[in-house]
Order: C-alpha cells, then structure tokens, then sequence
C-alpha cells in the first residue's frame, strides 16, 4: 500500500500489517479514517471514528459505560448500580486481527473491533464479546475447543418510513414483489440480484466468507450460511455481516432487516447455530467414538441444551416481536425443546453428516439476537450438559407440532425463567445477566405503553 511521505511511522507499521482483502480493496489508495467499534447489547456498532493518522492500535480509547444502559430504543435505564450515572469510562483496545475494510464509505476506511476492559485493566464482565469469551475459556480448560457455523435469515424490504404501516417485500428486477413460498428458487435469488452482487462485494473487500447463499420461504427472504469454525470469529463475522447486508440494501435502494417476525403471514428469521465440539490435543470431534456412533458427550450435550434452554430464552429471542416467531404456529420456527435426526419442526436437530462433523443445529436462535450472546448461551447449555451428565430426553420420531412443555410466549414470561437459572448465569456473569435482565425488562414495560395500529383499527369506533 502507497503512504503520503509524511505518515507517522507508526501509522505506517500497522497499515503493513492489514490482510490482503483489504489491500485489494484499497489499490494503493492511502487509508483516510479508522472506525474503532464494539457490539452493544443489541449487537450494533458504537464506537468512535478518527483519521488514519491519529490511529494508533497500542493506544487506549475510552467510552462511556454508559453505552450499556439504553435500551433498543435509545432510553436510560436506571438500575440498582453502584454510582450508576457517574458514567465511568470504559477502555477500549482494537483487536487488529479483526481489520477490515469499510467498503460502503467514499473514502478508504478501516474497521477493526474493540476488546473492552476495566479502568484497572480487566475484561469488561458486561461487554458481549468477553461474555463469549469466558464460555470459550471453560471449554478450553476441559481441553475442548467450540466449532460454530451460523446461518443467517434476513428480509430485503421496501423502505419503510412510516411505522404505523406494514412492512413489504420490494419489488425485484421484474418490477412485481417478491412472492412468498419460493425457498430455494434460484430464480427468486436472482429477482434481487443486484443486492446480492453488492453483498458479495462488501464481504470479498472486508475478508468475510459466504458458504451459500439460497432464498427462504418468506417473500423478500434470504438466507447467508458461513463456514464453520472458532466461535469468536464467526460472531464477529455476523457482527460484521448485519452491518454489511444493511449498507448493501440501502445502496439498492432497499432495507435489511433482522427482525424475527417483519411480516404477519410470512416465516420468521432465524439463526440457527451447528454446533460440535473437539478434542484440543487430537483435533477429533468428541461427539463421535471411534466406531463412529455417537458419543456419551454428544448425548450430555443434547441433554444439557434441553435443560437449560428455557433459562436462556432472552438471549435467543431479545425482544417482544421475538415471540411472535417461537409460536407452536411460528411457519418454520419450532417452540419445543425436542431433538432428532434430521427432523426441523424440533428445536434441536442433528443433521445429516459424517461421524467427523456430526453436530447439533440450535434451531430456536431468532436473528434480531446479539450474535455473541446467543452463541455463548447456546455453548453454555450444552457444556453444562456434558459437565453434569445430563442424559436427553427420547428422540422425537415424528413431526412436533405440541409439546408438553413449550419455549414461553411472551419476553416477560421468559425473563422470569432466565431469572431464576442460577447455572447459568453464573457461566455468562452475574454482573452481565443482570444487566441485560434490567434492559430487556425496561424495554417490555415500554413497548406496553404503545398503543398499537391493531388497537386503533379495531377498538377505536367498536370497544
């Protein structure tokens, strides 16, 4: 990469060091500005932008720990903390490893995401990422190592500026709305070509990896898979990845949404996770003997995802419209806690697939979730599972439309499970769950203060 003479050498030593993709990307153009960010709870980017020649990645930021106290919609949240509103700063130090480019800007940008600390240098207990990260360390210390492939559903839309009014498929490269019920149409995919060849583009210039890439069973739907691999890196990749179809669809005059329930009469959207888990030493998935049937780990881990699930329920499903999709009627969204064979009305499926890659689909994971959150609590219930030896229940040998106990209808029912999960919220931090308790809390109390188009439509002139 070409830099102006007079470039600190500093700024000069670290933008050696960016990955290939993102040389690419820049064709010998000098880099303009770096955007230091983290996840919130939400899963979006804060953080701070600057000058390339004012980025140093051995320095320290700082931000408000504030930043945590908000809800979706942007209000504070006061909360039984210590000096609360004193707003401490928080240190934020970039994780070069994940620098990438910013491929939506005019100019040549850099984005690299930050680890957050203490002011007495230690992991910020609240931060999303360093929630994962303490998951992943009690697997390594078992000598397991965690192995993660997301899969990503998400709607392009028409631009909805008014949100009193549905929310509709765009119209495609033919002029008409995407029609639903189309899953695996390559002629559907095409229909929103355009968005897709841009998302291509941003993920080839940031470095990210596309497994496949198919159209779902909603109008407008599509599904992103992602190679698997270490859980830290794939959520920061769908961090990476939201942030990125949403500029791909704005850039083609549309918008993204994450939402798990956008549409009334059209599926939800997912994450389902693939998880298995290997042997640090031998590299062998645990999962397996070596006769090649399943493992006595692979059945704890199943059962350890049944019995803590409905504890975690929150981290799967964040907000009200969350629930509309986990309905015993969800279309595609299973609301139980059964596991099979190659079975997706369970909420735990093991695909089809070699001894060597045998694994567990978490299927209940909505997309409007915290990537690092979701995972983290996901790796949680199956490790308590293997820790504990928790056998799992009978596979389910047909569809599952019922179930005995279901996945709760509503965020205020769940978030009294999740109050009362004792393990696992000593897994993911006491601190951190209440917190996130507190905020998900707060923002129940004030969607009910909405009065919805549905109330105004038919209560207004016939209650």
């Amino acid at each position: 990469m070409n830099t102006p003479a007079n470039t600190p050498a500093a700024a000069k030593s670290w933008q050696a060091t960016l990955p290939e993709d993102f040389l690419a990307h820049a064709r010998g153009r000098r880099v303009d500005e770096v955007e230091c960010i983290v996840p919130d709870l939400a899963g979006t980017a804060r953080g701070k932008a600057m000058p390339a020649y004012k980025f140093d990645p051995d320095s320290e930021l700082a931000l408000p720990i504030s930043l945590f106290y908000q809800t979706i919609s942007g209000e504070y949240v006061d909360m039984e903390i210590e000096n609360q509103w004193m707003e401490r700063d928080v240190i934020l130090r970039p994780d070069m490893a994940t620098a990438c480019a910013v491929p939506w800007s005019d100019d040549v940008a850099v984005q690299a995401i930050c680890d957050m600390f203490t002011r007495e240098g230690d992991p910020l207990p609240i931060a999303p990422r360093n929630v994962l990260r303490r998951v992943i360390a009690l697997y390594e210390a078992k000598g397991w190592r965690a192995v993660v492939a997301p899969e990503l559903e998400f709607y392009l839309t028409k631009p909805n500026r008014d949100p009193n009014e549905p929310i509709e498929p765009p119209l495609g490269r033919t002029g008409r709305k995407g029609a639903s019920r189309q899953v695996y149409s390559m002629t559907a995919v095409d229909e929103y070509g355009a968005v897709i060849d841009t998302i291509y583009d941003f993920a080839e210039a940031q470095g990210l990896r596309i497994d496949t890439i198919i159209q779902e069973g909603g109008a407008g739907q599509i599904e992103i898979n992602l190679t698997h691999g270490d859980p830290l890196h794939l959520a920061d990749q769908v961090f990476y990845f939201k942030r990125t179809i949403r500029e791909a669809a704005l850039k083609n005059g549309v918008f993204a949404t994450f939402m798990a329930k956008p549409i009334r009469d059209e599926p939800g959207s997912a994450m389902h996770v693939h998880q298995s888990i290997v042997d640090i030493e031998t590299g062998e998935n645990i999962f397996s003997n070596a006769d090649g049937s399943a493992s006595d780990l692979f059945g704890y881990f199943i059962g350890g995802s049944q019995r803590y699930m409905q504890d975690v329920v929150p981290l799967y499903a964040p907000y009200v419209n969350s629930y509309r999709r986990i309905t015993v009627d969800g279309q595609s969204a299973p609301a139980n806690l059964e596991w099979a064979q190659d079975n997706r009305t369970t909420g735990l499926r093991v695909p089809h697939s070699p001894p060597a890659a045998r694994r567990l689909e978490n299927r209940v994971i909505g997309m409007d979730c915290n990537p690092y959150i979701a995972i983290a609590a996901s790796l949680a219930c199956g490790y308590l599972g293997m820790v504990n030896k928790i056998a799992p229940r009978p596979e389910a040998r047909a569809e599952v439309w019922e179930a005995d106990d279901p996945l709760p209808q509503s965020l205020a029912v769940a978030l009294e499970q999740f109050e009362g999960g004792t393990e696992i919220r000593e897994l993911l931090g006491e601190e951190f769950c209440r917190l996130y308790h507190d905020i998900k809390r707060a923002e129940y109390e004030e969607y009910h203060r909405e009065i919805s188009p549905w109330e105004r439509q038919h209560l207004l002139l016939n209650a």
